[in-house]
C-alpha cells in the first residue's frame, strides 16, 4: 500500500462558462508537477465536487489521471450520502486509475449520521467493497458532523483504510487519532494553520487548500520540519498565514481561484451559487499575495 505522507493539494475544478475546462485542469497540473508536491486530491471540497454531474466527475478524473505522474498519488473524492453510491463512485475512480479514494462523511441526515455506529458501518462497508485504499474525510465545518477519535480508531482497524484527512483544525483531536491508530494509518491535516503543529505530534502531512497557491512554500515547511529545522519552518508558515486569512479565509474557493489567475495559472469562476471575487476584492487579493511573497 502506498505511503501517504507530505503535502497534497485539493485541486480546483476549472470552468469555461458552464463547461468543465479539462484542458485548463491539465495545464495547471503540469505546472504543479514542477513542485515537490507528493500528490493531489481530485474532486475534493476545493474541487467543488457537489456541483458536478457524474459525467463531469468522470471527465475530471480522466483528465487528471492523464496529467499526474504515477510517482505522485492521485486521490479521488468519492463520498456521497449513500453507502451504495459511494461504493459505485469509488469503483469507478479505481477503474479510471485513482490510487486511493477520499470519502467524506455522510451528513444529509445529520441525526442518523452523527451516530458512531452508522459512521463505522458506512466506512467499513466502503472499505470492504473498494478495490483501492480509502481515506476518511472529516470536515465538520461543512458536514456538521465530527468523527470522534475512538470512531476513527475503530474504522482504522480495516486493512483497506489507510488514513484520514482531518479538516477539523483540532490539534488535540489529531493527537488522539495518531495515538489510537496504527503507524501505517496516515493522519493528514486539512487546515494550513494545523500543518506545522501537527507534524510536531506525528502527523503524516497535509492536504491543504492554501497550498494550491503556495505549493513550494508548504513543501518547504514540511521538509524543514522533518529535518528538525522548526524555527525556519515556523517563519515560512507564519508568512503563509497572511494568505490564509486574506485569501482563503476571506474569499473561500473563489479567492483561491482568483489568486491562481493572478499567479498565471487558470482559476476562473466558481460554479453558482458559490461567489467569484471581482473588482476591489481582486485588488485586495493581489495585495495579500504580494505581502505573503506569493506573486
Amino acid at each position: 500500500m502506498r505511503e501517504h505522507t507530505g503535502v497534497y493539494i485539493p485541486v480546483p475544478t476549472p470552468y469555461r462558462g458552464d463547461t468543465v475546462a479539462t484542458d485548463r485542469l491539465q495545464a495547471n497540473l503540469e505546472r504543479w508537477n514542477l513542485t515537490p508536491l507528493d500528490g493531489y486530491v481530485i474532486l475534493g471540497s476545493t474541487g467543488e465536487f457537489p456541483m458536478l454531474s457524474d459525467a463531469e466527475r468522470d471527465a475530471v478524473l480522466v483528465a487528471a489521471r492523464g496529467a499526474i505522474p504515477r510517482a505522485r498519488a492521485m486521490l479521488a473524492g468519492t463520498g456521497s450520502n449513500s453507502t451504495l453510491l459511494t461504493i459505485r463512485q469509488t469503483k469507478r475512480a479505481a477503474e479510471i486509475g485513482a490510487d486511493a479514494a477520499i470519502v467524506i462523511t455522510p451528513h444529509y441526515f445529520t441525526k442518523g449520521f452523527a451516530q458512531a455506529a452508522a459512521q463505522i458501518r458506512h466506512y467499513l462497508a466502503v472499505a470492504e467493497a473498494s478495490p483501492i485504499p480509502i481515506l476518511i474525510y472529516n470536515f465538520p465545518l461543512n458536514t456538521g458532523i465530527n468523527l470522534e477519535p475512538d470512531t476513527v480508531a475503530r474504522i482504522a482497524e480495516h486493512p483497506n483504510v489507510c488514513g484520514i484527512k482531518d479538516s477539523s483544525g483540532n490539534i488535540p483531536q489529531a493527537a488522539q487519532i495518531i495515538h489510537l491508530t496504527p503507524k501505517s494509518f496516515h493522519v493528514l491535516v486539512g487546515a494550513a494553520a494545523a500543518l506545522l503543529p501537527s507534524l510536531a505530534i506525528g502527523s503524516s502531512g497535509g492536504i491543504l487548500a492554501l497550498a494550491v497557491i503556495a505549493a513550494r512554500e508548504f513543501c518547504e515547511v514540511y521538509a524543514l520540519a522533518r529535518q528538525g529545522c522548526w524555527e525556519e519552518a515556523k517563519g515560512i508558515a507564519a508568512r503563509m498565514m497572511l494568505a490564509d486569512r486574506g485569501v482563503a479565509g476571506r474569499h473561500g474557493i473563489g479567492g483561491l481561484k482568483a489568486a491562481l489567475d493572478l499567479q498565471g495559472f487558470y482559476g476562473g469562476p466558481c460554479r453558482a451559487p458559490l461567489g467569484t471575487p471581482d473588482g476591489d476584492a481582486i485588488d485586495e487579493i493581489k495585495e495579500v499575495l504580494a505581502s505573503a511573497g506569493l506573486l
